[in-house]
């Protein structure tokens, strides 16, 4: 057995353990700050433009039917336009999604 008392060891036990809880209390301080960081970085960068697509139907035409917001979850089998090209084809009768509502992002009513 050892010749150092019991008491001893569990008192440099508890300084161990005393020294691994201040450790984790600065890296969750060190983590909050960071995460603050990130939120303010975020609030003040502007909001990210998802561009417009639009959508084609189903068969060997595979003709162009639905302007879309480029995020838009109903928007399917599409490409990727510009938003002049996305007002030319609201504006020469291409429907425009009911859901994501690109027309009144454009300002195309």
């Amino acid at each position: 057995m050892s010749d150092i008392p019991r008491l001893d060891l569990l008192r440099f036990l508890r300084r161990v353990q005393v020294q691994q809880l201040q450790q984790t209390d600065r890296w969750i301080a060190a983590e909050e700050q960071r995460a603050a960081a990130v939120a303010r970085a975020e609030r003040l960068l502007p909001p990210k433009d998802p561009g417009y697509v639009v959508s084609h139907g189903i068969g060997q035409d595979r003709r162009p039917v639905e302007v879309h917001v480029g995020d838009c979850g109903m928007a399917k089998r599409t490409k990727r336009v510009t938003a002049d090209e996305a007002r030319r084809a609201l504006a020469n009768g291409m429907e425009a999604c009911q859901f994501c509502r690109p027309d009144t992002a454009l300002g195309v009513l």
